[in-house]
């Protein structure tokens, strides 16, 4: 009976934004029956559990933060992409395709399911916060804690609203009320200032309701939140504030962007210490001193001896964490993604849903990006500016980098290609035979990413032997159908695929995804946090007092020994040197840097495609023709296949109207103090 109590509860209280529950809501003594069931619901740990569960349930499927285009196509940028479900090759696909995500030709019907489970999440989190404490059966120290988990819930979900939609309106802290009229309900869009504040604050007080029973809880693949993930996504939200976009934007797109009394929602006027505001809260997450990047120790001798990077006299000559001479420094970084550790093994991992995403999980994003020769569709691959953006393993930029974007600094690509002797003696390692030598030397975080042509993949669970270990090449004749093929739509565009997230073991042999290692979602990791702290203090030129988390203050400003507090720990588990002197010397030239280090660090993870608005960096870097080899190419003409080209399967551009998602047309006639984004119409 208690089960259908709160099934019938849950009918009512989940519905969509401002949604048709509040017709009958006047009915009778329906208010006290509601009432009556909430008392019932709230006093039982069981159901309050479930009904805090229900809230996190919302944050799956298109509302999780990494995962394959079918829940999230936010997930590929300018640096991966995927190639499949494209109808210029196969015009049965009707499917959100990556030219048309790119072009701006999605539609306001499409990838709107996280706007109704956020609100819909949100007001179930405002009911448990306000409820909880009904609870018979738990503690007060228990009863605290779930209410920030809650909080904590309600904050995530308008935090991702806020990435995706920007300015969206805040909901009244005890609920709307339904029995009011429709044009009494109706609410605004809040400015991004007011929404970033919102959050934040609430943010920091879920982080210090979970403080006593939240601060190291693991991360068990349940969604469920730590004190550091409060704090740490706290960090990301200010950090997003302080940015260009919400911080001085002066744009014209800004100047459009309005809610229906005519108020700008990003604000023009630029307030530098939202920088010093979002350092101090990255600083928080620092100064718990619960999280650290993961590290592998090196191994000197057999197959999988570590390739050490040569010596810088700094980084090369101590040991972790001052420097990387006992780890492996590729191992380190591939093993963080690929399924070795779970989510509770990892302790660079702040927030996660584990392995529950959802449909188009990270283990099918895998599947995507395994080659035909392991049943993979080899479809989701990497960009020319991504590969060139890895660094040699000395810390200087690769030959020919982005020369042909117009970036280059006068260098040609490197030629030749490793021999036979070249690999008997071990030279170019992990380099094999018949690989060019652009992708020799790079940094170990190039080859735990980047499938270059002739990479080697393992594929143990392989059932046949000689199907293990192969070196895929990815040349238009290359017999096990890997390469270019007119005849379906499983060929690499750019002939670059993604090795991040894919396990030395991981197949789809027969089709079965059981045969690929299950990954947990980097959702927040402390790396983010890390270059977050570095990239918010390189903005200050003056000094800040900020209070910390916990009442004492933090003396905030662009103190070079800090902002290596962000930046050595991702370059020394990276096995890359250090960054010049000049480079910390300059804010222009770190700022550069940084947002290079992220492109790198975190990619595939979610970020870039909002790094580049937040930075407001889109206009350009996405409208820049995507380059990669030539895979029309054979292998008897390689020196041609190695030569970058424009890829023209791979379109680009940039609009006014991509720099948020827009908002639905349901949900604009639901609303009518709503008021579309810039860019897209709307006709009642």
């Amino acid at each position: 009976m208690q089960k259908k109590i709160y099934s019938m509860l849950l009918l009512v209280l989940c519905t969509s934004f401002i949604s048709s529950c509040k017709k009958n809501y006047l009915e009778s003594d329906q208010y006290f029956k509601d009432r009556i069931t909430i008392e019932k619901v709230f006093k039982s740990k069981v159901y309050t559990e479930e009904w805090l569960a229900h809230v996190f349930e919302e944050l799956k499927g298109e509302n999780v933060d990494v995962a394959s285009k079918g829940l999230t196509p936010h997930n590929f940028a300018d640096d991966m992409y995927y190639g499949d479900r494209d109808r210029d090759f196969d015009p049965s696909k009707t499917e959100l395709s990556y030219n048309m995500f790119k072009m701006g030709l999605y539609t306001e019907n499409d990838k709107q399911s996280s706007w109704t489970q956020s609100y819909r999440g949100i007001r179930n989190a405002t009911t448990f916060i306000h409820n909880v404490y009904m609870n018979t059966e738990m503690t007060a120290a228990e009863i605290e804690d779930y209410r920030g988990q809650a909080r904590f819930g309600r904050a995530y979900l308008y935090w991702l609203l806020l990435r995706k939609y920007g300015p969206i309106p805040l909901l009244p802290d005890e609920g709307i009320d339904y029995t009011k009229s429709y044009d009494d309900i109706a609410t605004a869009r809040n400015t991004y200032e007011e929404c970033a504040t919102f959050i934040a604050d609430e943010l920091l007080l879920a982080a210090k309701e979970m403080e006593k029973l939240g601060m190291n809880r693991g991360q068990d693949g349940s969604a469920r939140p730590s004190c550091g993930a409060a704090l740490a996504t706290r960090a990301k939200v200010l950090l997003y504030a302080a940015s260009p976009l919400a911080n001085g934007n002066t744009s014209s797109f800004a100047a459009r962007l309005i809610d229906d009394a005519g108020r700008k929602l990003l604000s023009p006027d630029y307030q530098e210490e939202k920088w010093a505001k979002a350092a101090a809260a990255a600083r928080d997450v620092i100064e718990l001193g619960v999280y650290r990047l993961y590290w592998v120790p090196i191994q000197e001798t057999g197959d999988e001896a570590t390739v050490v990077p040569p010596k810088d006299n700094n980084f090369s000559g101590k040991n972790w964490p001052e420097g990387w001479a006992n780890i492996d420094p590729a191992k380190s970084y591939a093993q963080v993604f690929d399924g070795t550790l779970q989510a509770s093994g990892n302790p660079e991992l702040i927030f996660t849903r584990g392995n529950n995403q959802d449909g188009e999980s990270i283990a099918a994003m895998v599947i995507h990006q395994l080659p035909r020769s392991a049943t993979g569709w080899n479809t989701h691959g990497l960009t020319q500016k991504l590969v060139d953006a890895y660094y040699m393993n000395d810390g200087k930029d690769a030959p020919g980098k982005d020369s042909e974007i117009g970036r280059g600094n006068g260098s040609n690509r490197l030629s030749g290609y490793v021999s036979a002797d070249d690999y008997k003696l071990g030279k170019y390692k992990p380099l094999r035979e018949g690989v060019s030598l652009q992708y020799a030397n790079r940094e170990p975080r190039f080859y735990a990413s980047v499938a270059y042509n002739g990479s080697f993949w393992t594929l143990l669970n392989e059932t046949l032997e000689r199907n293990r270990n192969q070196q895929v090449f990815y040349y238009r004749d290359d017999n096990k159908g890997n390469g270019f093929n007119s005849s379906n739509a499983y060929w690499l565009r750019t002939g670059f695929g993604v090795k991040k997230f894919v396990h030395p073991s991981d197949t789809y042999e027969g089709g079965s995804a059981a045969r690929v290692i299950s990954k947990a979602e980097p959702a927040i990791r402390y790396a983010d946090i890390l270059l977050g702290y570095a990239e918010a203090l390189n903005e200050l030129s003056g000094s800040y007092n900020i209070p910390s988390w916990r009442g004492a203050t933090y003396a905030i400003s662009r103190d070079i020994n800090q902002m290596q507090r962000g930046i050595h720990p991702v370059r020394i588990r990276g096995g890359v040197p250090d960054y010049p002197a000049q480079v910390y010397s300059s804010k222009v030239e770190l700022r550069k840097t940084l947002k290079r280090e992220r492109f790198i660090e975190l990619m595939g993870e979610g970020q870039r495609y909002y790094d580049l608005r937040r930075w407001m960096d889109a206009p350009t870097e996405e409208a820049l023709p995507v380059y990669g080899c030539n895979i029309l190419m054979n292998a008897q003409e390689r020196d041609l296949f190695h030569r970058p080209v424009a890829v023209w399967t791979l379109k680009t551009t940039f609009a006014d109207k991509m720099w948020f998602w827009p908002i639905s047309h349901s949900e604009l006639k639901r609303n009518k103090r709503l008021t579309q984004n810039p860019g897209w119409t709307y006709n009642d």
